[in-house]
């Protein structure tokens, strides 16, 4: 509601789903707490239908057609570009990273 909220404000460009997945990943990350049984049992049971979260997403993406027609130049390079950026990251960390010992790791098994 609050990412709709500040799509019709004009605030940002984006879809209001996307602005209010946003914003919770945003407030998760700020205060992370452990989840009381209640909150646990909701989450668990939102996870298994997570895909189905992604519809209105999906449906903001359908409603801005003419800005993806408009833009799609710039979108694919930001795509493609993200992913190498990722992908080099990703393999650069994994050489930086202290690799565990396999038979260190194999002596501490109980």
């Amino acid at each position: 509601m609050i990412g709709e909220m500040l799509n019709r404000l004009g605030w940002l460009p984006l879809p209001g789903p996307v602005i209010g997945m946003v914003v919770l990943v945003f407030l998760l990350w700020w205060k992370p707490r452990t989840l009381s049984k209640p909150l646990e049992a909701t989450s668990r049971h939102l996870l298994d239908w997570l895909g189905l979260l992604f519809v209105p997403a999906g449906v903001g993406v359908i409603s801005n057609l003419d800005v993806l027609r408009a833009q799609w130049v710039p979108i694919l390079v930001g795509l493609v570009g993200s992913t190498l950026v990722s992908l080099v990251a990703t393999a650069y960390l994994m050489q930086k990273l202290p690799h565990p010992n396999p038979d260190e790791a194999r002596d501490n098994q109980p």
